[in-house]
């Protein structure tokens, strides 16, 4: 068998969100890129495959960024003092639209793409822009990386700069098709439809998208409930909706059988949106960071979980200036204490194992059977070494793990493994 092999360490991942498995000194076996299970000590039938002796670092799952903008990396932290809609338009629009140029787009990107692949992350869903061409250099790139992903071109036809409009919803849907036509031949970087948000897509485009995603069958992924002014502009363009999520979901493009959807955000989603969000299957990407970079409040992803809805995390790059979804993971923590605190008491704040669960199982899960160490599940892993954090006692797999979440950075991913692949 081809990427068959085994791994042995303090191997920690989830089961729920709220049970952590925790194996002191195991083995886990990558069985041609699947996972094969954890045992405490190596069977039989595996004894030919090589063993990788991690012995005294720990091994947990990939971590999946489920909301990235790969155009925006190149000016993270810049802008910060600004709200979401300013912030569009003063930074993100006029920097998107330099990726009209190819020699820049390669440059950028491969910036991008060289960090993501020395990151915690191992999957990622990513935005790009609206240009063809270097959408699909982004996607290239991704390909050539060993990661695995799902890119969107972006479509936006209105309400945006002459720079970074494009000139009618046929044309953008005309230009989607080049671009689903460009990346055919892709296998790891895999096409998403995306409409940036409803401001930004005419009722024409919006309606050709659903009629595009029902031919092919491809998944969505765009904005939901960031920004109350952005929530205002939606009611002011969509009279006839009940909300934001109605807005998306008049166009079919909010869930339901065959359309698989990520809304990023929804920070202020209500019940009734949520309701419908889990009705119709929509996942939720979390982005703390961001959410607080740009004011725009914190998401109550303790209702999130107690009503059963599908949750991951998200950098938000660059609204979030931090690419290390360990560092999300930390952020969701803090930020769910915070809204605890000072709006709502009945909402508990997130723990580290429900952190971690949404930075694994919980994202992992739009891209099928990925995020934990069970049988069946595609083998993505990393191995931290936690040497760079000396401590003067005893340390349980949990407590390491802890400290590794809030005091490093993702130089303590010593080695990486992606659907059985090892990248690192």
């Amino acid at each position: 068998m081809t990427n068959s092999f085994v791994l042995k360490g303090d191997i920690l991942w989830s089961r729920t969100p709220q049970d952590m498995t925790i194996c002191e000194n195991q083995y886990v076996v990558c069985a041609d890129g699947v996972c094969a299970g954890v045992f405490p000590t190596l069977p039989e039938r595996f004894a030919s495959l090589p063993v990788h002796d991690y012995t005294g670092k720990l091994i947990i799952p990939g971590l999946i960024d489920l909301h990235a903008h790969a155009p925006q990396y190149a000016f993270r932290s810049l802008g910060m003092d600004l709200e979401l809609l300013d912030w569009l338009d003063t930074q993100t629009f006029p920097q998107e639209a330099r990726y009209a140029d190819p020699d820049y787009a390669r440059r950028a990107y491969t910036l991008f793409v060289d960090d993501l692949r020395r990151s915690s992350t191992t999957r990622a869903v990513l935005f790009g822009t609206l240009h063809v061409d270097a959408t699909l250099t982004l996607m290239g790139l991704l390909e050539d990386s060993g990661l695995i992903t799902r890119v969107g071109k972006v479509n936006m036809d209105r309400n945006s700069p002459d720079c970074l409009r494009e000139e009618s919803a046929a044309a953008s849907l005309a230009a989607t098709r080049q671009w689903l036509d460009g990346c055919r031949d892709f296998t790891r970087s895999r096409p998403i439809l995306t409409p940036r948000f409803i401001p930004s897509c005419s009722d024409a485009l919006m309606e050709g998208l659903r009629d595009l995603q029902r031919e092919t069958g491809l998944p969505v992924q765009s904005h939901l409930s960031e920004n109350q002014g952005e929530i205002a502009w939606v009611s002011e363009l969509c009279p006839d909706s009940t909300g934001y999520g109605d807005a998306y979901d008049r166009f079919g493009l909010f869930g339901g059988d065959g359309c698989p959807t990520i809304m990023a955000h929804c920070v202020w989603s209500d019940e009734a949106e949520r309701a419908r969000m889990k009705q119709n299957g929509v996942f939720v990407a979390h982005c703390p960071q961001s959410n607080v970079n740009l004011s725009s409040g914190i998401a109550p992803v303790r209702a999130f979980l107690n009503e059963g809805l599908s949750v991951g995390l998200g950098s938000d790059i660059a609204g979030g200036v931090h690419l290390s979804m360990l560092r999300a993971i930390a952020d969701t923590i803090q930020v769910s204490k915070l809204r605890w605190r000072l709006q709502d008491a009945s909402l508990a704040p997130i723990t580290l194992p429900e952190a971690f669960y949404l930075a694994t199982r919980g994202g992992g899960a739009f891209f099928g059977k990925v995020g934990a160490f069970e049988s069946g599940f595609e083998f993505d892993a990393l191995v931290l070494d936690d040497a760079m954090l000396p401590c003067p006692f005893d340390l349980s797999p949990l407590e390491r793990l802890t400290r590794v979440v809030y005091l490093a950075d993702d130089r303590a991913v010593t080695h990486k493994y992606v659907s059985g692949r090892k990248l690192m």
